[in-house]
């Protein structure tokens, strides 16, 4: 289900890029930390088990075989969306944040007394 509404997003920001004229790279990559979805995601075959989520199953399929989108593991440990959606400990959203070089400190060393 979250694949479907990733690629879904990515084709909408697709298609909004194309009309503002900024040139996309096809395929985009989507990175995740789910190896079944990428697994289900480019097998050709139909288990029992995905019958309930078959037309979402199908619509990423689709886009996937069309070279639109790519799917990319990435460990949950580096994934950058986590500490926006995940209660995580302070010092690995400290590390996230330093990663995404947004200039900001730990309070703890910020300078204090700038009121």
């Amino acid at each position: 289900m979250a694949f479907s509404w990733a690629t879904t997003q990515t084709l909408w920001l697709l298609k909004y890029f194309e009309e503002i004229g900024l040139p996309v790279t096809q395929p985009v990559t989507i990175h995740t930390d789910n190896n079944g979805a990428i697994a289900l995601s480019m097998n050709n075959k139909n288990y029992q088990y995905t019958k309930y989520i078959n037309m979402h199953y199908h619509f990423v399929k689709e886009y996937a075989e069309a070279n639109e989108v790519n799917f990319k593991y990435i460990p949950s440990t580096l994934n950058m969306a986590d500490f926006l959606t995940k209660p995580l400990p302070r010092d690995t959203i400290w590390k996230m944040i330093a990663a995404l070089d947004l200039g900001l400190q730990p309070l703890d060393t910020a300078v204090q007394g700038e009121c």
